[in-house]
């Protein structure tokens, strides 16, 4: 069987919902491997899409077992869960640094739960290109809802808002977390705030924190409501599903959704078309052979990276005030 036909029957298998088909889709697309464009724009042009719930906030706040009730709740009312867990880069492997399996430990043997733990390979503010793509290859399965859950470190926690149709943002009653939601930017990206671990001392005072710095929130149709859940037990997961439909529908009513859909578009393809340039350019202008002529010169310390750089720039519009001259 050639590769095409190998891809043709991913692709049905992907659409037909299988778990398996999936997981290897999505190996192809990460590592980058032959077939990755077909394969992601033949799914595209499926034309499914899920109700795609975005996780975020501090690590320590209990996210993931937040996920965990949340997708349990979904498979009571039989809904499809697909789950991708974005964490940091392992600095020896490249691969997810905290394993999908090892923090749900309810719902992994679930058939109707897929997991995939995703590493953020230090693409620029995290969330990179690779896992909208993994977003979009579940979406493709039918899956009903997806939940994509960060593990709160640096600008990640600000990227998921390009991805997700819903942001809850996940805080608990220690001491500053409060003021780290307010530093990192997750009281502008949230649509829904939820205190965990709500029966420790300072919730009450979480809560009222929360709610005085969304009443300075200007411009906005949409007010978030700010929720106290104890994932652990069970506890309040009803009220939070309950608010993210109803943000789901308040996005389809408002025009809100198409509008964001729309942004997200275009992000994409200018991603899309601003890598393959960077690719061709780099490959066609022989620019590797020019950083390993400057590549000694850096690591004596004769020159600097910055340096280096503007004389690629420089030879890389020459070569374009050439190019324009002949034609």
């Amino acid at each position: 069987m050639d590769e095409h036909a190998n891809h043709d029957v991913l692709i049905e298998g992907v659409l037909n919902g299988e778990w398996r088909a999936t997981a290897r889709a999505i190996s192809i697309v990460e590592d980058l491997r032959p077939g990755r464009v077909e394969i992601l724009a033949r799914l595209y042009l499926a034309g499914r899409s899920s109700s795609v719930c975005g996780i975020t906030g501090p690590s320590g706040a209990g996210k993931s077992t937040l996920v965990d009730a949340l997708a349990s709740r979904y498979r009571d009312a039989d809904e499809r869960v697909g789950i991708v867990c974005v964490d940091p880069t392992s600095p020896f492997s490249g691969g997810a640094l905290l394993g999908d399996r090892i923090r749900m430990n309810e719902i992994v043997v679930d058939p109707g739960v897929f997991i995939r733990s995703m590493a953020t390979r230090g693409s620029r503010g995290g969330l990179g290109r690779a896992a909208r793509e993994v977003i979009s290859i579940v979406e493709a399965t039918g899956t009903e809802r997806v939940i994509v859950e960060t593990v709160g470190v640096g600008q990640i926690e600000l990227d998921i808002a390009e991805a997700a149709d819903t942001v809850v943002v996940v805080l608990v009653p220690e001491s500053g977390d409060g003021i780290q939601a307010m530093k990192a930017g997750l009281m502008e990206i949230g649509d829904v705030f939820v205190v965990n671990k709500a029966d420790r001392d300072g919730a009450d005072g979480l809560l009222i924190e929360i709610e005085s710095v969304l009443a300075l929130r200007t411009g906005q149709e949409w007010s978030p409501p700010v929720l106290t859940t104890i994932a652990s037990q069970g506890q309040g997961i009803e009220e939070l599903a309950e608010a993210i439909d109803t943000h789901r529908q308040w996005l389809v009513s408002s025009g809100e959704g198409e509008r964001r859909r729309r942004h997200r578009i275009v992000s994409y393809v200018k991603e899309i078309v601003l890598d393959a340039l960077a690719t061709g350019l780099w490959e066609e202008g022989g620019y590797s052979d020019k950083l390993d002529e400057s590549l000694q010169e850096i690591m004596a310390g004769r020159k600097d990276p910055f340096s280096a750089a503007e004389e690629i720039v420089s030879a890389s519009r020459m070569l374009e005030s050439l190019n324009m001259d002949t034609d």
